[in-house]
This record gives C-alpha cells, sequence and structure tokens, in this order.
C-alpha cells in the first residue's frame, strides 16, 4: 500500500490532466512507505498537479505488516508417579500425583494475564488434568498430534536399562522399537506448526515433554535430533515466537520456565 500510494502521487506530480487510479488491498501496509504516503496530498499543487484516487480492494488477504504472528505457549503436565521415577511415559495413562495437581493450578496463575486465540490439548488424562486444574477444561481442542511419543518396547523403562541393553542408545537420534522415529514424531509436531501460523495472537498447548521439545526444534527450523536439547520440566512453560515481526525469525522467547508470570512479547 505504501509503496503503491508513492508511486501514485509521483506520477500524478506535475501532471495537471492526470488522474491515478492506485488499487491496494486491505492487508498490503508496509508501515513506513505507508505512513509517509498518507501525506503525500499536502504535497499536490491543484494547479499544477494531477489527482490521486485511491481504491481500496477488500481481499481478505494479509500479505504484510502489520499482522499479528502467532505466539505458542507449550505447557507440560504436571509430575505423575512414572516421571517422578523417570520412566518413560508414552502412551500409558497415568494420572497426576498430589505434587503434580499442585503444580498444575500454579499453572492457572502464570497463564491468567494472557488471553489465547485457541487452546490445544493432549488426550491423555495427565495432560487434560493439567488443562483443567489450570482453568482451561472446557475451552480446549484436543489434538492427537500432541500426544506424547510413542515409546514402542521401552515404553516404562528407565533410560539407564535401555542404555544397559542399547548402548550410546539417544531417543532423538534413534527413536524406539516397536514405536515412533523421530522422523515420526517430527511429522507430527510439523503438522501442529502448520496450524498454529494459521493463528493470529496466541496460542495455548498443554503436552508432555518429548513432544514438546520435537516442536521447539521444529519450530525453529532445526533437525529432529535437535529436540534433545530442548529439556523441560512438569508443569513447565516454553514461549515460541518471532523477532522483528519476521515468520523468517523464530525464536524461544521462554523456556523451562517454572514461577511468577513474565511478560514475554514477540519483537
Amino acid at each position: 500500500m505504501g509503496y503503491a500510494l508513492s508511486h501514485a502521487y509521483g506520477a500524478a506530480f506535475d501532471n495537471p490532466d492526470l488522474i491515478v487510479a492506485c488499487v491496494v488491498g486491505d492487508g498490503e501496509a508496509e508501515t513506513g512507505p505507508l505512513a509517509t504516503s498518507w501525506h503525500g496530498n499536502k504535497f499536490l499543487n491543484p494547479v499544477r498537479d494531477g489527482c490521486v484516487l485511491p481504491i481500496l480492494h477488500l481481499n481478505g488477504y494479509k500479505i504484510a505488516n502489520p499482522i499479528r504472528l502467532p505466539k505458542l505457549y507449550l505447557v507440560r503436565h504436571g509430575d505423575t508417579a512414572w516421571t517422578d521415577s523417570h520412566r518413560h511415559t508414552g502412551r500409558t495413562d497415568v494420572p497426576l500425583n498430589e505434587r503434580g495437581e499442585a503444580l498444575a493450578r500454579r499453572l492457572g496463575e502464570q497463564l491468567r494475564r494472557s488471553s489465547f486465540a485457541s487452546v490445544f490439548s493432549s488426550p491423555l488424562q495427565r495432560v487434560s488434568r493439567t488443562r483443567e486444574l489450570a482453568g482451561f477444561g472446557s475451552v480446549a481442542e484436543m489434538d492427537f498430534d500432541r500426544v506424547e511419543w510413542d515409546y514402542g518396547s521401552f515404553e516404562g523403562a528407565l533410560t539407564s536399562d535401555i542404555l544397559r541393553d542399547h548402548p550410546g542408545w539417544e531417543l532423538f537420534r534413534d527413536g524406539c522399537p516397536g514405536g515412533e522415529s523421530p522422523q515420526d514424531v517430527a511429522a507430527r509436531a510439523d503438522r501442529f506448526i502448520a496450524r498454529v501460523h494459521d493463528i493470529p495472537g496466541e496460542v495455548l498447548a498443554f503436552s508432555s515433554g518429548h513432544i514438546i521439545r520435537m516442536i521447539a526444534a521444529r519450530w525453529n527450523g532445526l533437525a529432529p535430533t535437535a529436540g534433545r536439547v530442548f529439556y523441560c520440566r512438569p508443569a513447565s512453560v516454553g514461549v515460541l515466537g518471532f523477532e522483528h515481526g519476521s515468520r523468517d525469525e523464530p525464536v524461544i522467547l521462554l523456556w523451562n520456565y517454572v514461577g511468577e508470570p513474565l511478560e514475554c512479547g514477540n519483537d
């Protein structure tokens, strides 16, 4: 819009018999040129210059700033007996323990300052109960892509036991026999991220540790193996967004946070 109007005014200068029709879409807004172009009429002389006729086309497409980019809040469920004992908890539907429920209630205090355009949740009870106790029980959409990694034959096992039988094993590189590979989980993360990218504003998603770590890696354009570095504690909050208002600059705004609310806006 800004560049188009600027060129239109340029064409009208010193052309008193010229009417310049400038068609612009409602989503086209390069903020600097746009702000400048609104002052173009101050420089038109009705004697020696032509006139500019802006025509607004309401096309419904937003192709440039200002756009409200999505910001994704990722919340891991509270503690369970299996998380406390460090057992791999994939599709086994383990409930929260007492500490997990207490931390889930505290999550509600941390998240209450934000207004979410959409809320997603894994259907597993440890996640759903966390969401309910945090105060989002009736507003979430169940999403299977948010379900924890399928650990196959490693379900319920300790990492130390797995390494004894499979020296050098690493989840985000090797996956699980009889379960999901890192590529399988990355594909689910990519589908979910694609949905979030279409939602302007803040999005809240409740899920489990390893799928959250994969989403963080994929949000930032990293390989599935990079999920290993994004450790997150039970009942922690991570926030993914963008820098400089650009979808080409994904960033981590907050990670593995358990405590009082923090401001973490897109820059």
